[in-house]
């Protein structure tokens, strides 16, 4: 499917956002182990935006504009956008999940509108001018996520299946077929111990 670079850049903002809830963050490997060897202990599992510095820097990183001074009324504005994002990576159902973006674009106010702002060519912004930083989100990121849905491709907004991490993803390859959020680590870290365990079965 077709992704502008403005859809891809809200793309890459919702990921980061749902991956920062604790629930999202991957277990921590002792040293000398694998994904495979991971038990109960060493739990890294920590909010990423537990702060208003937290936000911050999420904003900063992400070169929010038109942003004004960050409070805690909008860290728990993001904290309640981001639970609702968090629902629509594990919704299997279409409807539900179009309810779910519907209802975070319509509390947004979402006003459509053209911009060339800070140098940048001609794109979409959704938000309201001066909204907070939760109403931006939910409006650009939300407007993100609806196209897939329209598309009929909402099964691209998935979750890593490996089965100690919970990140999600957005699989844009072209047959659907990712399954880790990181090939380079959740996918290699099963392949080691997938290779280990026919190893240990062959030796008997």
């Amino acid at each position: 499917m077709l992704i502008t670079h403005d859809t891809r850049c809200a793309l890459d903002i919702v990921v980061d956002l749902v991956n920062s809830a604790p629930e999202s963050a991957p277990e921590s490997v002792p040293e000398g182990k694998t994904g495979g060897d991971r038990g109960t202990s060493g739990s890294d599992k920590t909010d990423g935006l537990a702060d208003v510095t937290a936000l911050g820097e999420f904003v900063r990183k992400h070169d929010f504009s038109d942003v004004g001074t960050l409070t805690e009324r909008d860290l728990a504005g993001v904290h309640r956008v981001r639970d609702r994002f968090a629902q629509v990576f594990v919704e299997p159902d279409p409807r539900t999940v179009a309810g779910l973006i519907n209802e975070l674009v319509a509390a947004a106010g979402t006003t459509p509108r053209l911009t060339d702002h800070d140098g940048y060519d001609w794109h979409m912004h959704y938000f309201a001018p001066g909204a907070s930083v939760a109403d931006h989100l939910a409006a650009d990121c939300g407007m993100a996520l609806a196209f897939f849905v329209v598309a009929g491709e909402q099964e691209r907004l998935r979750r890593c299946e490996a089965p100690d991490c919970r990140r999600a993803f957005v699989d844009l390859s072209r047959n659907r077929s990712r399954r880790y959020c990181d090939s380079r680590t959740c996918g290699n870290r099963l392949h080691v111990a997938a290779y280990r365990a026919r190893r240990k079965e062959a030796a008997g």
